[in-house]
């Protein structure tokens, strides 16, 4: 709708977790540089960040930076029994029927990791959403994965991707095998009122615009009402763009983003 008339090749906000988009704040590129470096060394790494700083585009960063080594598998539904788990790891692996018993199942799985390694391949298995997995015993499976190793290197990579309730639930002491599995982590921050102002910029050049289409108070209120998580920018920027759209203004100032407040004020307000 606005895209032609800012000068844009597409929508420079969109929801979607792609990748082209990802802006590599300072916490972003060291997230993904520990993430690959953990990949490649088949480690266990976990990320956490609250809702909508950019874990699950992190993600996506990852796989497109793997080169055809290593095969990667998503699991974005982590609401899964043990068996249901395994099951779904074979599956994704390549076992074509996947056997109703636990033994059989990890039989099946270690033939194919060793048929991997075999290959020169790595196998990454990435758990998005982790802190929705439901049970202790799944996350028992998950540890036991990295059982599948050879004398001096593991035969997986396991990529676990959630929330800070994530980190604070592996804390008990009941999931204390599982930590010390743990190669590599970190905690993924929101973006501060400079990296605001850069991400805004990145995402309308991204999108063949111009830099500099929000104003300094529009980017100031942009902040103050995100706190700097990016799928909040995203929310109001877009919003922003069709406000300032059907005003006929040039640039995204601050009266248009108070409008775009009100509004989403007004979708929340209770009566």
């Amino acid at each position: 709708m606005y895209e032609a008339y800012f000068g844009l090749r597409e929508r420079p906000f969109s929801k979607t977790p792609d990748p082209r988009f990802l802006f590599l704040s300072h916490g972003h590129r060291e997230a993904l540089a520990r993430m690959q470096y953990a990949v490649e060394e088949r480690d266990l790494v976990l990320l956490t960040g609250e809702i909508g700083c950019g874990k699950t585009t992190l993600s996506r960063a990852l796989m497109d930076a793997l080169d055809d080594s290593f095969k990667v598998v998503c699991l974005i539904n982590p609401r899964l029994t043990p068996l249901e788990f395994l099951s779904s790891v074979a599956r994704h692996l390549g076992v074509n029927e996947p056997a109703r018993f636990k033994v059989e199942l990890l039989e099946q799985i270690g033939t194919l990791l060793f048929e991997y390694y075999e290959k020169g391949m790595t196998p990454v298995v990435v758990i998005d959403e982790a802190q929705l997995v439901p049970h202790k015993e799944t996350f028992d499976e998950i540890r036991l994965l990295t059982n599948f190793q050879l004398d001096d290197r593991n035969l997986i990579s396991i990529v676990l991707m959630g929330q800070p309730e994530l980190k604070h639930r592996l804390k008990h002491r009941a999931y204390e095998p599982l930590r010390q599995r743990i190669g590599m982590q970190y905690d993924l921050k929101p973006l501060n009122r400079e990296e605001t102002a850069e991400y805004l910029d990145f995402r309308i050049l991204k999108a063949g615009g111009q830099p500099g289409l929000f104003s300094a108070a529009a980017v100031e209120a942009v902040y103050t009402y995100s706190s700097g998580t990016p799928r909040m920018i995203n929310h109001e920027a877009s919003l922003a763009l069709l406000e300032c759209f059907g005003r006929g203004d040039e640039r995204v100032g601050k009266a248009v983003i108070d409008a775009v407040m009100l509004e989403l004020e007004g979708c929340w307000t209770t009566t």
